[in-house]
């Protein structure tokens, strides 16, 4: 049973206290609403049919190529784990953030008991977006983003299996845990998380966080 809204604000009054992130940080400093540099290619999505909540869209591999964050964007990389993968995914999010001048903070969860402090530590940054890295935040954040619907949150390699419109996933063939006592897939290859996809999977997903294409799985093929 999740814990409900007051549970959590509880959580991130501590983890205020703890992290020290106030209203001298920089971040807390208005900025513009972030909006799609670019356009998206034609056979990313079906405009004219939408994706419904929760659907799983293929796009085409780079339909999603053309689309860069504002200047501005701001990113919190939320990441629990040392496997491989899981360090892929970390190397893939800091690239792209150094590609696109993105500005970007890290906070990394050391041991099941930082999980959901950390997830409520990134959000007291209020950044643009949050990306997670790491099958063991999956279950904390099923706990944590339907109590927070106007954070956006981005999660690669792996998905929640009942997201709310806020949470955005990207996965593939070997990439689709799923957590809350489903175990991992038969399918899960760690070998899977090649540079080229977990790049792909970074740009493929924010691009669709950029253009409103939320709450749902984007699976790739073909890379």
């Amino acid at each position: 049973m999740r814990p409900h809204l007051p549970f959590v604000a509880a959580l991130a009054a501590a983890a205020a206290l703890t992290t020290g992130c106030g209203s001298g940080d920089d971040w807390s400093r208005p900025h513009p609403e972030p909006v799609a540099v670019g356009t998206l290619g034609p056979e990313f999505v079906d405009r004219a049919s939408p994706p419904a909540p929760e659907a799983t869209i293929t796009p085409r591999p780079g339909s999603w190529s053309e689309v860069h964050p504002s200047e501005d964007y701001r990113v919190v990389l939320l990441t629990a784990g040392d496997d491989r993968p899981t360090k892929a995914l970390v190397k893939a999010v800091d690239d792209w953030a150094d590609d696109e001048g993105v500005a970007i903070r890290t906070v990394v969860a050391d041991s099941p008991a930082d999980y959901i402090p950390s997830v409520v530590e990134a959000m007291e940054m209020t950044p643009d977006l949050i990306v997670t890295a790491g099958n063991d935040l999956i279950d904390p954040l099923a706990t944590v983003t339907p109590n927070h619907l106007d954070q956006p949150f981005l999660v690669v390699g792996a998905e929640l299996a009942e997201p709310t419109h806020n949470v955005t996933a990207v996965d593939w063939p070997g990439a689709s845990f799923r957590g809350e006592g489903l175990g991992m897939s038969s399918t899960y290859d760690a070998t899977s998380f090649t540079e080229a996809r977990c790049a792909a999977a970074v740009r493929a997903g924010v691009a669709a966080v950029l253009n409103d294409l939320t709450g749902i799985v984007v699976r790739l093929d073909g890379h």
